[in-house]
């Protein structure tokens, strides 16, 4: 056996051997991982590379919508932690839209949708605090991390009353004397809640000088998975479950006494998704 042969099978070249080719591997490793990661959030030598973060998020829940704002602070990179407000409506998970097409004279007209016995749009806005945690490690090195959000405070609820084209006289179905916008009330109930006499809806902005406020409480717990999580810019997603309470029942929908329906109610819960785009600084 030649010198080459025996060096060959030699344990010291062996271990030599594999001792650099660990040391080049690990070099290599941490030089690929700083330069893939740039300008990152975590760095396994230096920590939290980022100290505030802020965006905007649009949520979808199952029975509304809200458009949102939040600011935080990074506390460490998988903890933050913020401040929301976000606005939007909140619906009564019976209604439903509904159109009518009306013969005035003649020609036939069309009124906007409406949704029958609809009594007042309500719009929560909702502020308070959060934090966020992500619990994912592979999310330092691959950008894809998931964690969990949990947040909570105050609402304000704005009551707009509701406007609807309804006719003056009803002695017969199709016969009328003239139609009118008007809200709910004791006096107009049995027109109100007829469906003969209702033509269509009032515009948007009808009602908004009548505003009335409930006050109220929001909590809101969901996964949280956030692509780029370690990176300058936010991309992230939410689904989760919230809830709301109010002082007061939210009268959403017109009560029917006659009939013994109460339709309204002070605490409501909604599964929800929630996209979310921002900035770390």
């Amino acid at each position: 056996m030649d010198y080459a042969q025996k060096f060959c099978f030699s344990p010291k070249y062996w271990l030599t051997f594999l001792t650099t080719a660990c040391l080049f591997i690990s070099f290599h490793g941490h030089t690929q991982q700083t330069l893939s990661l740039g300008r990152n959030n975590y760095n396994q030598d230096k920590g939290v590379l980022y100290q505030k973060e802020s965006g905007v998020n649009a949520r979808i829940y199952t029975n509304g919508f809200s458009f949102g704002y939040q600011i935080g602070k990074i506390v460490k990179y998988n903890l933050s932690k913020y401040y929301f407000a976000e606005f939007g409506e909140l619906k009564d998970p019976i209604e439903t839209r509904q159109q009518k097409n009306i013969s005035l004279s003649g020609p036939r007209s069309t009124f906007r949708g409406f949704i029958f016995g609809k009594q007042n749009n309500f719009y929560p806005l909702r502020v308070g605090v959060g934090e966020k945690r992500f619990m994912s490690e592979r999310g330092k090195r691959k950008g894809l991390a998931m964690g969990v959000s949990y947040e909570g405070g105050a609402t304000l609820g704005l009551l707009k009353p509701y406007y609807l084209i309804l006719r003056q006289t009803s002695d017969k179905p199709g016969n009328f004397t003239s139609i009118r916008s008007e809200k709910y009330s004791l006096e107009n109930a049995n027109r109100f809640l007829n469906w003969d006499d209702v033509f269509g809806a009032d515009k948007f902005t009808k009602g908004l000088d009548e505003l009335s406020i409930i006050p109220g409480i929001n909590i809101k717990g969901s996964l949280h998975f956030d692509w780029g999580a370690y990176g300058e810019f936010i991309r992230s997603a939410e689904i989760g479950i919230m809830a709301d309470g109010y002082l007061n029942d939210v009268p959403i929908l017109a009560d029917n006494e006659a009939m013994g329906i109460n339709n309204n109610q002070n605490i409501y819960l909604n599964l929800f998704v929630n996209l979310r785009l921002g900035k770390r600084k």
